[in-house]
């Protein structure tokens, strides 16, 4: 009964954070999700040309998030000491405005490195095994995807600041206002409505572009009014503090190694599942949107256990570490299961959006999704795990070891697996999935003793001043 009142206790504290951050999430992924829906109504050509460009920048985005994502972790630790010493409030203050700075720097300069990264795999997209179709389609797509980059990472540089300082309401409200936004001009430009231009499929990833540049402007323009966030937001990423930057790649680098790593396990995937056609690429497209979705829940997750994880530690409270990590462990299989049991009871619901049943064009993609179904509902436990056992490492600021265990349990298991599973045994798009289940459970499991590991012998052995409790 005690165990169930300190679970209960510590779910509601890990809620207050999670829950925002995860509604976030889950609003930034209808941005996609919208996206891919116009690209269905637009056709199984477009559908397959327009997601294998989404994985693309998502691949490069979610790497260069990884730059910046410690950025919470440190001004969450500088926010906790402060409070603790009821003093050095100015210090902990100059030391948020570095990072502010440099995280900024480090984000402007992984946004024109991956939008010139876009526009050359744009160009080398027939070298990837793709249909001559496909590729031209997919590079118009990624040249308009490429200039919202940049204002995607300012955006989440200026968010890590928010969720360290543990006020991330303002991005909730700007991210659902972005979707009405990008839906909008997703028509206009796709249609030529009002005025647009009529770009058809290149137009969403114009759209996309210019909501990415709007979201960043409100975001920042919310800080800005906020008491407590505006004396600390500092726009000159010119005059970052080099140690501090170097401090935030060497934290950075890894975890966009490890975002990247994962990001690119699924690219992989994806052009492997176009070599069964585009019946199968549209079908690899439309479920992996659907796990997408039910990561953000994960992701929210795995920030709020990495925020509360830093904390903890900078006051020595290595006992409430540990309850972190079966909370929400324990938060995310619940959520999981209520997902899973809804993709095996109404599988053609769940799919409708990119499926029209009527439409013989689509029977064929709807088919191969619908047996992927199954694969998926077990697949999220272990993607929501290994999603959150980043997070729990990063709380450590042990940012190497997620990448190294990724290494081996995407590359060296699930990858080779995919392939053994789709080729010689001839599972194809299925086969491809048990191969990412394959590789998603072994990083779990290894994400998860490592952070055990760790916190053991950081309590044995705490830092100096410091009493564990």
């Amino acid at each position: 009964m005690q165990q169930l009142t300190t679970l209960a206790r510590d779910s509601r504290a890990l809620a207050a954070l999670a829950v925002p951050l995860a509604l976030t999430q889950l609003a930034q992924v209808a941005l996609t999700t919208t996206d891919t829906i116009m690209m269905g109504v637009l056709g199984t050509e477009s559908l397959a040309a327009g997601g294998l460009a989404l994985v693309i920048f998502n691949q490069l985005r979610t790497m260069g998030v990884g730059l910046v994502t410690s950025v919470g972790n440190q001004v969450a630790a500088a926010a906790a000491r402060a409070e603790a010493a009821n003093s050095g409030a100015e210090q902990a203050d100059d030391e948020v405005r570095g990072l502010v700075r440099a995280a900024l720097a480090v984000a402007t300069l992984a946004g024109i490195a991956g939008a010139v990264l876009m526009i050359l795999i744009g160009q080398a997209a027939t070298l990837l095994g793709q249909a001559a179709a496909v590729a031209h389609r997919t590079q118009g797509m990624l040249a308009a995807l490429a200039p919202g980059l940049l204002p995607c990472l300012w955006f989440q540089a200026i968010r890590q600041f928010t969720v360290g300082m543990r006020r991330p309401q303002a991005l909730l409200q700007i991210t659902l206002v972005s979707v009405a936004v990008n839906a909008a001009l997703n028509w206009a430009f796709i249609h030529g409505s009002w005025g647009f231009p009529e770009l058809g499929l290149t137009g969403i990833g114009v759209a996309t572009s210019c909501v990415h540049l709007l979201s960043f402007l409100a975001l920042y323009g919310s800080a800005r009014r906020d008491p407590q966030l505006a004396p600390l937001l500092s726009l000159n990423a010119w005059k970052a503090d080099a140690p501090t930057v170097r401090r935030l790649l060497g934290l950075g680098t890894p975890i966009a190694a490890t975002y990247g790593s994962e990001a690119g396990f699924f690219s992989v995937t994806a052009l492997l599942a176009g070599s069964f056609g585009a019946a199968a690429l549209a079908a690899h497209t439309a479920v992996n949107q659907l796990i997408y979705i039910v990561f953000q829940v994960a992701v929210g997750l795995s920030h709020a256990a990495s925020i509360n994880v830093s904390r903890e530690l900078a006051l020595g409270e290595y006992a409430a570490a540990r309850r972190i990590r079966s909370t929400a462990l324990a938060c995310g299989a619940a959520v999981m299961a209520v997902v899973g049991t809804l993709y095996l009871a109404l599988p053609h619901l769940v799919l409708s959006p990119y499926f029209d049943p009527s439409s013989p064009d689509d029977q064929q993609g709807l088919s191969i999704a619908t047996g992927l179904l199954a694969v998926v509902a077990v697949l999220q436990f272990f993607d929501c795990a290994q999603n959150i056992g980043v997070g729990l490492l990063r709380g450590l600021d042990d940012t190497k070891s997620g990448f190294r265990i990724t290494l081996i349990g995407y590359w060296l298991v699930g990858l080779p697996a995919a392939w053994v599973f789709a080729y010689p045994l001839g599972g194809e798009t299925r086969g491809l999935w048990l191969g990412l289940l394959t590789g998603l459970a072994t990083t779990a499991v290894l994400l998860l003793r490592r952070y055990n590991q760790s916190l053991a012998t950081r309590a044995d052995t705490p830092a100096p001043g410091v009493c564990p409790v």
